[in-house]
């Protein structure tokens, strides 16, 4: 167990295949937190459920926090002084400490088989009041042997007051305390036991928790006083809520695991950034942080109570800002990533990289650019249609064709050093102006790309590069 002064958090999922938005801002700000402070951030696997459990979620987790840059100083993958990390692999831990409560009077093997428990239920509801275990307790309980539940006795049944680091000062009576299970029948701890153990043990400072574990929080106290111990610090945080901030963010919202995200082509650095910004802020006007930043501006004390709405247009405008910020060669890599096999010439993806970049929210706009053709008109000549070529707005096949072979008069006037965006755009837009913008860029730019959507003409004209610009108008007046 540690026994020094320094700031330790935790971050301890469950298995159960789902990396939800909500867990992971959790993570973040007991990363944070631990970060600010220099503190250990530790990660704990709490596995103590094993109907629940899924196959493949461990290595789920950590390639989760690894791939949002969240590491930890102690966890299942890298060891520490005070493992193992995973809950299933401490039983004899749990089962220590719950026979010391057990001798001491304070703790007692359950002889109830669950349809006894449901005739208690039933005979509290006709009552019509809540239905306590504490008050069934058994007067001559049998021996704990481990084939049995074992349960807390709450010997001091009170009122609850205690202060959490967000939320303030909180309270529960009586009602919210009662006897529950430590160990179950199978061996195995619940969450309710364990992760208090764990946190001795770790030497846990600091809990960041979700506000569903506030209405168990009495029980905790009452546990942490039969072991005879002090409580790490609480800080409860705001729930995050769907797009409307009615009620909490749920995969029927569109909630995804994190690393769709990944899949989808968003940075791990937007998401970090999104996440943090939902239920704090640094106090001023900053919203693109920097993970560094953000360590150096987190203030436990600017943590919000009231819930955050998951706004995933806010989302994609973070990520698109840190595309922005991307070195070239780093969207070129992305790019080839997303291409087919025949749209891999280099000098082409890296002329068109900052159009792409411009176009997209997320690297996954590629793939729909590709699925919609919006790509491989710079690698190969375009497919022509005479009814897309002319102007919707009363514009004729001659007029199209006198436009474009007047466009190639003006292209082949521009010198091959001086055929930049600005010089093709001053010496076009003129002429554009006199005949008609519509008469003279739409054709121009069907004769390029083959598309009724594309960048402007001009881009275009630079990029594909003068002797290719003129082939492929020459092309399109052969074809009327």
């Amino acid at each position: 167990m540690k026994n020094n002064n320094k700031i330790i958090t935790r971050f301890a999922p469950s298995p159960t295949g789902f990396m939800h938005v909500g867990g992971v801002r959790t993570a973040l700000f007991s990363w944070l937190f631990a970060k600010k402070n220099k503190g250990i951030f530790i990660l704990r696997i709490e596995d103590t459920d094993k109907k629940r459990e899924v196959e493949g979620s461990i290595e789920h987790i950590i390639k989760s926090l690894k791939w949002l840059g969240l590491n930890w100083d102690e966890g299942p993958d890298i060891g520490g002084p005070n493992g193992p990390y995973i809950q299933s692999q401490r039983l004899e831990t749990y089962k220590k400490y719950a026979q010391e409560l057990y001798e001491k009077g304070l703790a007692y093997a359950d002889p109830y088989t669950e349809e006894e428990l449901e005739t208690f239920r039933k005979k509290s509801d006709e009552d019509k009041k809540a239905f306590l275990y504490r008050d069934h307790r058994p007067e001559n309980p049998p021996k704990w042997d481990g084939t049995k539940p074992l349960r807390l006795k709450i010997i001091d049944i009170k009122r609850y007051v205690w202060n959490d680091l967000v939320r303030g000062e909180l309270s529960a009576g009586p009602e919210a305390l009662d006897d529950f299970i430590l160990m179950k029948s199978d061996g195995y701890p619940t969450y309710n036991f364990a992760h208090i153990i764990d946190d001795l043990y770790m030497g846990v400072t600091h809990i960041f928790r979700a506000d569903e574990f506030i209405s168990s929080t009495p029980k905790f106290l009452a546990l942490y006083e039969a072991l005879g111990i002090t409580r790490p610090e609480f800080a409860t945080l705001p729930p995050i809520m769907g797009p409307d901030g009615k009620k909490k963010l749920g995969k029927r919202d569109g909630a995804k695991d994190i690393l769709d995200y990944k899949s989808e082509g968003y940075l791990p650095e937007a998401v970090i950034n999104f996440l943090a910004f939902i239920g704090w802020n640094p106090g001023d006007e900053r919203e693109i942080m920097s993970i560094k930043e953000i360590i150096e501006a987190f203030d436990i004390n600017k943590i919000q109570s009231a819930g955050g709405k998951f706004n995933e247009e806010k989302l994609l405008w973070f990520n698109k800002e840190y595309i922005k910020k991307l070195p070239k060669e780093k969207i070129v890599e992305e790019i080839k990533k997303r291409f087919p096999e025949n749209c891999q010439d280099e000098k082409i993806i890296g002329k068109i990289s900052d159009t792409i970049a411009e176009r997209i929210n997320v690297f996954s706009d590629i793939d729909k650019m590709v699925l919609d053709g919006d790509i491989q008109y710079f690698f190969e000549e375009p497919k022509l249609s005479k009814e897309m070529i002319v102007w919707k707005k009363g514009g004729t096949l001659e007029q199209a064709k006198e436009n474009l072979s007047l466009v190639t008069d003006i292209l082949n006037k521009i010198s091959d050093k001086d055929f930049t965006l600005e010089i093709i755009k001053e010496n076009l837009m003129k002429f554009a102006e006199e005949k008609g913008k519509g008469n003279v860029l739409w054709p121009l730019r069907v004769a390029l790309s083959g598309k009724e959507k594309s960048p402007d003409p001009f881009t275009l004209l630079f990029l594909l590069g003068k002797d290719e610009s003129i082939k492929r108008i020459k092309n399109a007046i052969d074809f009327i």
